[in-house]
């Protein structure tokens, strides 16, 4: 039986109900009240329980999966997400957010290739097209399962980067390491359809989308250090980006 949150909605605030809702629900959830895979309670009960319409809970609902807090499944219903790894504004390598956030990430490395030409990758990296780029993907998961698989093209240099440093420990770390330092980047967010590899890989449904993310990295200098491009589990991840008014 799902567990019915504690609600209080200030109806005379310039706050819209919905989103009191969604913000009293959310934390519920961050605060440990609602667990991870807690069914949660349907619309109609919470609405009749608070006297709310149905479309003011509706789209409070909506804005909690919208955020990756919980998700709707066809024959299940709502439930509350896996833990999710948010990752904010700031240059870390997802390893870094994990560990952050207490989680302990495991790498197995898909892929190794120090000979690999890639015209797009080269030109971002400022390289000619025909350099041999170093290649790298790698299957990065936590306790519940997999989480990303994170794709990676760097200069010729990196063709000795120690393999066992990267199942241990960040791309950056090993970057920083070897003093090479990400100071800036350019990140391109989206999401898609899964391809088949990735489903299988993420243990994805058929229908289950990813969240994605290429990322051009710079060092002080302005040089570029790598290129990257990765997708995520929907429901593991979510990016958390602050904006300022100019």
């Amino acid at each position: 039986m799902a567990t019915q949150i504690q609600v209080s909605i200030d109806r005379n605030s310039p706050v819209p109900l919905y989103h009191q809702l969604a913000e009293q629900l959310a934390a519920a959830i961050d605060t440990g009240v609602l667990k991870p895979g807690d069914a949660f309670e349907n619309e109609l009960s919470i609405a009749d329980r608070l006297d709310l319409s149905r479309p003011t809970v509706r789209r409070a609902i909506v804005e909690l999966v919208t955020r990756g807090l919980l998700v709707r499944r066809r024959g299940i219903g709502t439930t509350v997400a896996n833990e999710v790894i948010h990752r904010r504004n700031e240059l870390t390598s997802l390893f870094d957010d994990l560990k952050r956030n207490g989680r302990k990430p495991l790498t197995e490395v898909l892929e190794f290739n120090t000979d690999f030409v890639d015209q797009r990758a080269s030109q971002i990296l400022g390289l000619p097209v025909e350099t041999p780029l170093v290649y790298l993907e790698r299957l990065r998961s936590v306790e519940e399962g997999p989480m990303s698989i994170l794709r990676n093209w760097l200069p010729p240099m990196w063709a000795d980067i120690d393999m066992e440093v990267l199942s241990s420990q960040g791309l950056y770390n090993a970057m920083k390491a070897r003093g090479v330092v990400p100071a800036v980047a350019h990140q391109t967010i989206g999401a898609r359809p899964a391809e088949p590899s990735e489903r299988k890989l993420l243990q994805l449904d058929k229908t289950d989308p990813v969240l994605t993310m290429s990322r051009k990295a710079y060092d002080s200098a302005g040089n570029p250090v790598e290129f990257g491009d990765h997708c995520y589990r929907y429901d593991r991840y979510l990016f958390d980006i602050t904006v300022y008014a100019s």
